[in-house]
């Protein structure tokens, strides 16, 4: 945008954005104000259509404009704009807030409070605001809008406040936090019957107890804390204000956690909240759920601040055991949404007391633990009306993945046997239980499942009793039993897979129960699952079978079973085939193979068009061949090789390979076809090792061919790891470089044209390519020419934010650097370093640049220990150069924010230094970086 438009223009697209009917222009009008707002000329239009006033929807655009444009380009104002800023937000405010929208007030808060934190000029904010617009009633909402965003604010990512200018702006908040305290009281006592202001006080309440500037002692004698109390003990409360003094009791809650500082506090609040039992009771008669879900909040919230004092004083105190009975009456609840919030504490819970490994504590909250499962049981319940197997995709469906996952973490307190025996003889002992009640108690005890055989000694009757009539009873069921409960029975058969395993004489009869179930349209996906979990741990036993699931994988095509359950089914079958010998484990696999690559063959020649997860997909045949390879490759299942000897899956790969090169040609311009190619390839080249030579010369050429034309970043995948396995041999290493030659011109230009940002998965591929150079043949990236323009590209990919990216970037560099210093005893040590020194002469002080650059404006603080790797690495390389490098890095760094602050004083600057340049461990770079990039974030 060359000039600035006028109002009327402006005012024009605003109203062709919310009321013309044609969405064409609509379309238009959005992406024409949204350049508006990315512009220069914003800031005068913003500020003259808030001037004008026009209408609701021309308000909030410039409302909404002013706030992005001090919150994210503020720097596009030179200070002596500032205080102008400054009269005509307030101005603004004065003229619009006693009847503007609650939209208009909360942007233009924002603006103000945005604005504030950024200027260094302006001090006590808060104090100056209550000044201006604490004396009249109509100005309240906006005043105490502000007052609740101001310190919400302070640690607004988007601000990069820093840390100096952060301090000084808690401090001057500390400073008026009385001011801020006597205004709420005075606001809960001459507005008591105006919901809207309450609920106002108490967000702004809680605003500032989130801050950490309120003085517990002070709130915990004063009426204040008692108002939002009181809210939630009025039973005519309206949803709005109950939710807000909700919200401030939970942040009152998080600080109180901090015992020694606000001991008054905390003792006030816990009062307060066992006092809402009998309201949260009242809720419950009047289903009101969304009070119940207020009042589970509080309660969590109180058990995970007090939850130390409860280890370490049970029942004393602020340890006191009732917060549990107030738990555990949430999650009775009759609707599971309020259970949910309880389980963050349980998980927790659950943690210490098994970090403590204490008896008399786990003796002390065991009954606890034991209503929890049981509350949990009933809340698995189906509708009694249900039809049809459990929905996997709905809320429900989650719930239940979430409980179960819970007592699979705190059985443990419990023990695993006593509740599958207790669940199991709720069932036995209850006439006539219904079919929702027995498949809620079957998902229970899957989810214990795996759990019984530690505890599955001899001595154990229970075990010996119980689980075989359980399996019994889920293989005998009969046929017109709810379809749920078989479903869930067979899961139930799959979970107890170790059990089995250890009584082989129930194989037999699980197997002809899940091959029935296989049969079944709508049993076929959870009886494969269950076959895989029967496969992968009874695999010596499960040998004699093989030719039997071997006619199962030929019937998969014709049977109702997922892709997923067909991956996984033959995952669990190859597993089998890791006990067998090796003439065996070859006849098995190509067996296995041949099926797949025949699939395979038939698309490639019947010519059909794609769709997607049909038979006429080759990714579900992909999928499959990559399943059956991938478990060649581990240590715990890969066959025992000496050497000289032959792999037993060499000659499969080489006869599947043309298949694979033929669908990758053939479907060469379909990314997810291709991806699916590349990583079943992998697999296969993993499988053997190098014993795949055979492959390497004709799949390197098709490779580089293709990507000539489809820059598919999982070949620059593949190509590393061909280089990992093959880099160090000698006759391999000139092909393995022409191909990386091949892929870095249409790489740097796609990455050129198309923006490092737009094409992270090449970012991580390319550079996990060079780093398997560096690692495996260092001398040979590091003669050729293209060396020079691949550091260039990673220190401009070091800004990358994308974690994967990132990573792999760094892990380059790193690696790199560490070539120069790494075996220093070999013969071609010095040459590394020479050609490392040439490279860092020119290189060194710009890849220092750009690592601090990245640490302190791009990277979230999460990924700065890959960066504390190379910069650690530099050290260890150069310490004498990379001080002098850092010192200029350092100097490069801005040193005042837009709004006027400090953002890092020389003494800060050069602690930095001295930390970085004497650190004798990654660790404390890795600590000096985070801390660092906190002065300017």
């Amino acid at each position: 945008m060359d000039s600035a438009p006028s109002t009327e223009t402006v005012v024009q697209a605003i109203q062709t954005l919310y009321h013309n009917p044609d969405p064409a222009c609509k379309e238009r009008a959005s992406a024409w104000l949204g350049e508006l707002q990315r512009s220069v000329f914003a800031w005068e239009v913003a500020d003259q259509l808030l001037r004008n006033g026009q209408d609701l929807e021309t308000s909030y655009f410039a409302a909404q404009t002013m706030r992005t444009k001090i919150q994210y380009a503020f720097h596009e104002l030179p200070q002596s704009a500032h205080q102008s800023l400054k009269e005509s937000l307030l101005n603004h405010a004065q003229n619009l807030v006693s009847n503007a929208s609650p939209v208009i007030i909360t942007q233009l808060a924002l603006a103000l409070a945005d604005l504030a934190l950024q200027v260094a000029g302006w001090k006590c904010p808060a104090k100056e605001l209550i000044e201006k617009f604490g004396n009249t009633v109509g100005n309240l909402p906006f005043l105490l809008e502000v007052l609740t965003v101001l310190p919400e604010e302070v640690n607004s990512r988007s601000l990069r406040l820093g840390a100096n200018r952060r301090g000084e702006v808690i401090e001057e908040l500390a400073e008026s936090c009385d001011l801020v305290i006597q205004l709420l009281i005075a606001c809960t006592q001459s507005c008591a019957a105006d919901s809207r202001v309450q609920a106002k006080v108490y967000r702004c309440l809680g605003s500032w107890f989130n801050l950490g500037v309120i003085q517990g002692e002070a709130v915990a004698t004063s009426q204040l804390l008692n108002a939002p109390f009181q809210a939630m003990h009025n039973p005519d409360t309206v949803s709005s204000v109950h939710e807000a003094a909700c919200d401030c009791i939970c942040s009152a809650l998080y600080v109180a956690e901090d015992i020694t500082r606000y001991e008054s506090l905390a003792n006030c609040l816990f009062q307060g909240v066992i006092s809402l039992s009998e309201p949260y009771h009242v809720s419950v008669a009047q289903e009101d759920i969304d009070k119940s879900l207020n009042y589970c909040r509080v309660f969590t919230e109180l058990a995970e601040s007090f939850l130390e004092l409860m280890m370490a004083a049970p029942g004393q105190g602020l340890g006191d055991l009732r917060i549990l009975d107030l738990l555990l009456a949430c999650v009775g609840h009759c609707q599971y949404e309020v259970a949910e919030i309880t389980f963050n504490f349980w998980y927790r819970l659950s943690e210490v007391l098994y970090k403590r490994d204490s008896t008399n504590l786990n003796t002390i909250f065991k009954p606890y633990f034991q209503r929890l499962i049981n509350s949990l049981s009933t809340h698995c319940q189906m509708d009694e009306d249900h039809e049809g197997i459990p929905d996997e995709t709905d809320d429900f469906a989650d719930f239940r993945i979430r409980v179960s996952e819970l007592i699979k973490d705190v059985v443990f307190i419990v023990g695993s046997i006593n509740v599958f025996t207790q669940l199991f003889r709720n069932l036995a002992e209850t006439p006539n239980t219904t079919w929702d009640v027995t498949e809620a108690h079957m998902y229970v005890m899957s989810a214990v499942a795996k759990n019984l055989m530690p505890f599955c000694v001899p001595s154990c009757s229970d075990e010996g009793e119980v689980v075989p009539q359980v399996l019994q009873a889920v293989l005998n069921l009969p046929q017109d039993a709810h379809i749920a409960v078989r479903y869930t029975g067979t899961q139930l058969v799959g979970e107890l897979c170790e059990w089995i395993d250890r009584h082989p004489d129930t194989l037999d009869s699980v197997l002809n129960f899940l091959l029935a179930g296989l049969q079944h349209p709508k049993l076929g996906s959870v009886s494969a699952t269950s076959l895989q979990n029967i496969c992968a741990a009874c695999r010596e036993q499960m040998a004699r079978h093989f030719k039997g699931l071997l006619q199962i994988v030929e019937a998969l095509d014709n049977l109702h079973i997922s892709n997923e359950a067909a991956v996984g089914l033959l995952k669990g079958i190859s597993l089998i085939l890791t006990k067998m010998p090796h003439d065996q484990l070859a006849v098995g696999l190509r067996a296995l193979c041949q099926i797949q690559a025949n699939r395979l063959s038939q698309l490639i020649v019947q010519n059909e068009s794609v769709k997607e997860g049909t038979k006429t997909d080759p990714t579900i045949f992909l999928d499959r061949l990559a399943s059956i390879f991938s478990l060649f490759q581990y240590r715990h299942t890969a066959p025992e090789v000496q050497n000289g000897q032959i792999h037993p899956c060499q000659q499969v790969v080489q006869e599947v390979w043309p298949v694979l090169s033929d669908t990758c040609n053939k479907y060469q311009a379909d990314i997810r076809i291709v991806e699916r190619c590349c990583r079943c390839i992998r697999f296969a080249v993993r499988c053997v090792g190098k014993q795949s030579a055979g492959l390497l010369q004709p799949l390197v050429t098709q490779m580089v061919n293709v990507y000539q034309v489809h820059q598919h970043s999982c070949f620059l995948y593949l190509g590393s790891i061909l280089v990992d396995e093959y880099g160090m041999e000698e006759g391999c290493r000139t092909g393995l470089l022409d191909m990386l030659k091949a892929f870095c011109g249409p790489t740097f230009q796609l990455l050129k044209t198309g923006g490092l940002r737009n094409h992270p998965d090449t970012i991580d591929d390319l550079f996990r390519l060079c780093a398997r150079f560096v690692q495996r043949c260092p001398l040979v990236i590091l003669h050729s020419e293209m060396i020079d323009a691949i550091l260039e590209c990673a220190m401009a990919a070091s800004t990358l934010d994308h974690r994967d990216a990132n990573a792999s970037v760094m892990k380059f560099l790193r690696d790199l650097v560490h070539t120069a210093i790494a075996n220093d005893c070999d013969e071609d040590y010095q040459v590394r370093r020479d050609m490392v020194d040439k490279l860092m002469v020119v290189r060194g002080p710009q890849l220092t640049q750009s690592l601090m650059s990245a640490t302190v404006f791009y990277l979230p603080s999460y990924m700065l220990p890959d960066v504390a790797d190379v910069v650690f690495e530099l050290m260890r390389y150069n310490r004498a150069s990379f001080c002098v490098w850092l010192e200029h890095a350092l100097k490069a760094l801005p040193t005042e924010t837009t709004g006027g602050a400090v953002n890092a004083t020389h003494k800060q600057l050069t602690d930095f230094h001295k930390q970085i340049t004497s650190a004798e461990e990654v660790k404390t770079v890795s600590s000096a970086l985070r801390d660092f990039s906190r002065l300017y974030r």
